[in-house]
């Protein structure tokens, strides 16, 4: 069966590209404005508020992890009240991987994060977003702070063959992060659907099996629910309906073909269209341009700027 976690991230080639340690003692807070890049932190030592535009503040402790998949503003600080001193996300990230220290600048410091940002080699961070809860918050998982701490010391140090560990580390660091959210009380999104026993078959298969002709009945089989509860559950737990969620996930996966210079009847075939019009057609309503266009305009690009994976439309039996 397939691994829906696995398979988007090895889709998104992330990378590792920037990691700091980070400090805070007294009184102290920032306020970060919004940045776009996913990024973590791993607290070390000691404690501190965390509070990101639209989620729940928290309190975070030795051992928390925390990913941003689109890292909005946020707000940092100790117990104490303080007023946030404001900080360019852009600025911090260019100023090198020297520590931060926040408030009293001598003596212990009352808390220490490492934390880093990622950028993706291929132009599917809008479908990470558009699954993934704002903030995903881990705690009591010592091998999240291992892995993080594995990816600061590969990036401080200039040794053979470290990119490709940098990247596989990171690739490990978002499914660990992300399979331990996999629950029924997670917002709406992947994982709460993978949390749910009936969904999860159904949402394994569409990623198995994306070529194929399906109808909402057979999605529904998998998921041993009639047409209308499975509809009307998948919507509630992945925030989106069926059909849409895999007509997202084929053009996501034609998009990576498209990149790697396969025939657009291929690609058509590997994800479940009957001809190469009706797949460039349903391309260029989904992504803004024909598949040939898009080919030529990625070719020999790590990245592109693309649109964000439109959810929420389509409601027939069929993804086209």
């Amino acid at each position: 069966m397939a691994d829906p976690l696995s398979q988007i991230v090895e889709l998104l080639h992330p990378r590792a590209v920037f990691t700091k340690g980070i400090s805070g003692a007294g009184r102290w807070a920032v306020r970060y404005g919004d940045f776009g890049h996913p990024s973590f932190a791993v607290v070390v030592e000691g404690s501190c508020r965390l509070a990101v535009d639209g989620e729940e503040p928290l309190v975070l402790e030795a051992g928390d992890f925390v990913l941003l998949p689109r890292t909005p503003g946020f707000t940092m600080g100790g117990f104490e009240p303080a007023t946030p001193v404001r900080i360019d996300p852009n600025a911090a990230a260019a100023d090198g991987d020297a520590e931060i220290r926040h408030g009293r600048q001598d003596g212990p410091p009352d808390v220490r994060l490492l934390g880093g940002y990622f950028v993706f080699g291929g132009d599917e961070q809008g479908l990470l977003v558009s699954l993934l809860p704002g903030q995903v918050h881990a705690r009591g998982i010592p091998r999240l702070s291992m892995l993080v701490a594995l990816l600061v010391e590969e990036a401080s140090e200039a040794r053979s063959g470290g990119t490709l560990v940098r990247s596989r580390l990171v690739e490990i660091l978002l499914v660990e992060a992300l399979r331990f959210n996999e629950t029924e009380d997670a917002p709406p999104g992947l994982l709460r659907g993978l949390g749910d026993a009936r969904l999860a078959p159904a949402i394994r298969r569409m990623h198995q099996d994306p070529g194929r002709g399906w109808t909402m009945a057979e999605l529904a089989r998998e998921a041993a629910l009639s047409r209308s509860a499975f509809f009307t559950r998948f919507l509630r737990q992945v925030g989106t309906p069926p059909m849409e969620y895999l007509l997202v996930w084929r053009m996501a996966l034609a998009k990576d073909l498209l990149r790697r210079d396969i025939g657009i009847a291929e690609v058509a075939e590997r994800v479940g269209y009957g001809s190469a019009s009706t797949f460039s057609t349903a391309f260029s309503r989904h992504v803004g341009a024909p598949p040939g266009q898009y080919a030529r305009s990625t070719s020999g690009r790590p990245k592109i700027a693309g649109r964000r994976p439109r959810l929420g439309r389509r409601t027939a039996d069929r993804a086209s």
